[in-house]
């Protein structure tokens, strides 16, 4: 590992955020017409404060979309559509991971094979790779990394320390032979992650990505983290995000003192047409330029959550987006984006 490397936080400035738009042939695809105006709230309030990088599914869909997005309002100087066959539309799982080295971005693309064999996931896949190669990204070099590993699953202060969980980066239907020191050398390896910390707790009910500590806990700067919080023991999740806070009140940061933490609220039971809940949950914002995007679900508590994670990051817009109807396909707003550190992209953006 070099000194030299780095992962950047997401708060962070950026050259825009990856959208992969969704379409008839995936998992949303009977019911499209509740899920596109989400995607197109979501890329008109990205585009007020950065450009927006789209994967269209073949030409006619770009057409489709570039409508859409038009009649929205989205600047056209303010989103590049790309074409390249998409499975479905988790911009965190299949999307770039992207490193500083020597303050140079790269872009690390790590195997996706849909949360452990989940789902079809070949397209996905490939899409980093398909992108890179129309220069969507620019100059930036392109780093193949013969590691499954989800975008999702891993949080950053920047620094060096990673947070994540041990239920999903362990998983034996992931990178299976791989014990706790081998993952942390290969993180070490293509993303300069000098400490991680493993949760052994926390996990939402309807989440089917092995407990991805992006719908958990979250770095807001080096020395706060705010996360999924439960107070009522008549809760399924009690025990679990519990358990969970206390792993945290247990933790150090880089210089060895305790973290500073906020409690984010739980929303009401969200459930589908069989009654099973969804993985609704706060933690799941998205830190741009000038803004944090955060989840909204029609619940009294969306605004004690837009408080908090005001309090956490002073001096940003904190921007709700409805995401209620991302939960029936078990993922909310962050798993649908994907930022791209400054320094990538077309000079056209």
């Amino acid at each position: 590992m070099s000194d030299a490397r780095r992962l950047p936080a997401e708060w962070e400035p950026q050259s825009g955020v990856l959208l992969t738009w969704p379409h008839d042939g995936g998992d949303f695809g009977p019911d499209l017409h509740v899920v596109e105006p989400v995607f197109v709230d979501l890329a008109r309030a990205i585009a007020r404060f950065e450009p927006l990088w789209i994967v269209c599914r073949d030409p006619a869909h770009r057409e489709a979309v570039a409508r859409r997005l038009e009649r929205a309002g989205v600047p056209e100087r303010r989103r590049h559509l790309e074409c390249a066959p998409s499975d479905d539309c988790w911009a965190r799982d299949h999307g770039p991971i992207t490193v500083l080295d020597r303050g140079r971005p790269v872009l690390v693309d790590f195997r996706f094979n849909g949360w452990g064999g989940k789902y079809p996931a070949a397209n996905d896949d490939r899409i980093t790779a398909v992108l890179h190669a129309t220069g969507a990204f620019g100059a930036a070099p392109l780093e193949s990394a013969d590691l499954v590993l989800e975008g999702g699953a891993i949080d950053t202060d920047g620094r060096g320390t990673l947070l994540t969980t041990r239920r999903c980066l362990r998983a034996p239907t992931r990178n299976p032979g791989l014990g706790r020191r081998d993952l942390e050398a290969r993180l070490a390896e293509h993303l300069g992650i000098r400490r991680i910390l493993w949760l052994a707790h926390g996990a939402l009910a309807g989440d089917d990505t092995d407990g991805h500590v992006d719908t958990l806990a979250r770095f807001c700067d080096p020395r706060t983290i705010a996360y999924q919080a439960c107070e009522d023991p008549r809760d399924e999740h009690y025990p679990e995000l519990s358990a969970m806070a206390a792993e945290l009140r247990a933790l150090r940061d880089g210089e060895g003192a305790p973290y500073r933490l906020i409690p984010l609220p739980l929303p009401r039971p969200v459930r589908d047409r069989d009654g099973r809940r969804l993985a609704a949950g706060y933690a799941n914002f998205l830190v741009i330029n000038g803004a944090v995007l955060v989840p909204a679900y029609g619940d009294p508590a969306d605004a004690l959550a837009r408080e908090r994670i005001a309090e956490a990051f002073p001096g940003r817009e904190v921007v709700p987006v409805a995401c209620t109807p991302l939960l029936h396909q078990n993922g909310s707003l962050h798993c649908v984006t994907m930022q791209l550190p400054a320094g990538l992209g077309r000079q056209d953006l």
